[in-house]
């Protein structure tokens, strides 16, 4: 299929930010930037309620515990709306094709939301929240990057997305034991305290 680069990387990047895919590739459409775009996410609701949505998640992104509090809402929204818009831009005709890129598109963003997800929770274990908005800036910037170099050289942008995913969870797979310190703390804190006994 010609267009699976495209459908991979998309799904790579709704896991991140689902509300910026369908954003970008509406406003590429709506202006002629790109005729791979479906009209579905073209229409002037889509792209106002993704502009909305994506602002929302642009704050809430950046807030230490509530980006956590964010993503968890998210685990079944980014990789649905990956699996929709997937399924969107290999047509609409109710085609295995378009199955198997509704597939791809989804069980991709699932994987990188859950990259996304851990690598969170382990820089939320920092008391400092400039982490948060460095990190939170460089995937939303990453993520614009990413579907804009799609557009125009799908495959190329495939390669770099698949290579950003496979260093994400290796990255993930050495923070995991910063996460469990983090929880471990965490219960510690609201086990409750017995006083010790007297002699």
């Amino acid at each position: 299929m010609s267009i699976l680069p495209l459908v991979f990387t998309s799904g790579w990047a709704s896991g991140i930010n689902a509300y910026a895919v369908v954003l970008l590739l509406g406003i590429f459409g709506a202006t002629g930037v790109s005729d791979e775009v479906p009209e579905a996410l073209q229409r002037v609701d889509v792209l106002i309620a993704a502009a909305v949505l994506f602002l929302i998640e642009a704050v809430a992104d950046k807030v230490p515990f509530v980006d956590s509090v964010w993503d968890s809402v998210h685990t079944v929204i980014r990789p649905v709306s990956g699996g929709v818009v997937a399924a969107l831009l290999a047509g609409q005709d109710g085609s295995l094709s378009q199955l198997v890129a509704g597939a791809v598109g989804g069980s991709t963003a699932l994987v990188s939301h859950l990259v996304k997800a851990g690598t969170r929770m382990a820089v939320n274990t920092s008391p400092e929240p400039a982490s948060n908005i460095v990190l939170s800036l460089a995937e939303d910037l990453t993520v614009a990057g990413i579907i804009t170099f799609a557009v125009f050289q799908p495959v190329a942008a495939a390669v770099v997305a698949g290579t950003l995913l496979l260093l994400g969870g290796v990255l993930t797979g050495f923070l995991i034991g910063r996460i469990r310190r983090f929880l471990r703390r965490r219960r510690e804190r609201r086990a409750p305290k017995h006083p010790a006994p007297h002699p």
